[in-house]
């Protein structure tokens, strides 16, 4: 099976390393960057192709990780030419778009994962067994300013990941999101606070920046007698339970391994046996949809603050 790459930035040259590394295949790229693709070519073994036809024409399968707003086009070609697909998250630039893929994928019965990298952290690996029926969830994603990926709000770039998480272990109807958040340093929101209520009466709150002096990727389980602390970004795993009256630590392992490998690897499994992969299109597009609903209520309130501040 020949899997290529669309987009060869940050993540398009790590997708194909790695997977040349799993496959011993020269993988074939292609980016409208052609001097990027040159550049690629010079470090990695790599084949870069001038044209997005001709690297479908030779693929099996393909790992979009362009710009977000150029998913949908190019995620819409490699399914229509019958190729399964692995695209970066968030699945889309808006629900409408990300509808559309899910549904071209399960017309042609092709595979349409989507890249949430964190949901094969080691550390949530290794926490996943003791999260059974969260009560209240804090979660914090903070990193310093890059101006990769800010072409989107923070909740599509950071937020999304946590957003994804919880929506994996609370199997409940959300029924209340509150949401804040301002553009600090790009043109688009880089700092946001959520608050999402469950129907089964769990509680999330969740902060994501990306103009922090500190990497911080935690996000911390309540449950009744016990608590998780995953700590993303140190693979470490914290947690305790009440016994007969006791706190008692819990000792957790946590293994080596690299997230961004295994992601491509239950790719790549699910491409050779139909099965479907960790993270689905409708996944991805569920995660989409939430972060959407939490961008409109930071607008809806931003709003409100103008209008209080100007009288308009």
């Amino acid at each position: 099976m020949i899997t290529g790459v669309i987009g060869t930035g940050h993540l398009g040259f790590h997708h194909a390393r790695i997977l040349g590394e799993i496959t011993g295949r020269t993988v074939p790229i292609f980016d409208t960057d052609t001097e990027r693709m040159r550049e690629l070519a010079s470090r990695i073994d790599v084949r870069p192709v001038n044209r997005i036809d001709s690297l479908l024409e030779e693929c099996d399968s393909v790992v979009v990780a362009c710009t977000t707003s150029g998913h949908y086009g190019a995620v819409m070609k490699a399914l229509g030419a019958g190729l399964n697909v692995l695209v970066e998250k968030p699945i889309a630039a808006n629900p409408e778009e990300g509808l559309e893929m899910v549904e071209l994928a399960e017309e042609a019965d092709l595979i349409l994962a989507v890249g949430h990298v964190e949901r094969f952290n080691p550390a949530i690996l290794a926490a996943a067994e003791l999260i059974d029926t969260p009560l209240f969830v804090e979660g914090h994603r903070m990193a310093p300013f890059n101006p990769r990926g800010t072409d989107v709000s923070v909740v599509m770039d950071l937020m999304i990941h946590d957003i994804d998480l919880v929506l994996s272990f609370v199997r409940s109807p959300v029924t209340l999101v509150q949401a804040s958040g301002v553009p600090v340093l790009s043109n688009n929101v880089d700092i946001a606070s959520a608050r999402i209520q469950f129907e089964n009466g769990c509680v999330v709150n969740m902060t994501a920046s990306r103009i922090s002096r500190e990497q911080i990727r935690k996000l911390r389980f309540f449950q009744h007698k016990s608590y998780v602390s995953v700590d993303f970004a140190s693979r470490k795993v914290e947690a305790f339970r009440v016994s007969s009256g006791n706190i008692i630590p819990l000792s957790i392992n946590v293994e080596e391994g690299d997230a961004l490998t295994a992601e491509l690897r239950d790719f790549l499994k699910a491409c050779d046996t139909g099965c479907s992969p960790v993270v689905t299109g409708k996944d991805g597009l569920i995660a989409l949809r939430s972060a959407r609903i939490i961008s409109r209520q930071i607008q809806i309130a931003t709003d409100e603050i103008l209008k209080d501040l100007t009288g308009v």
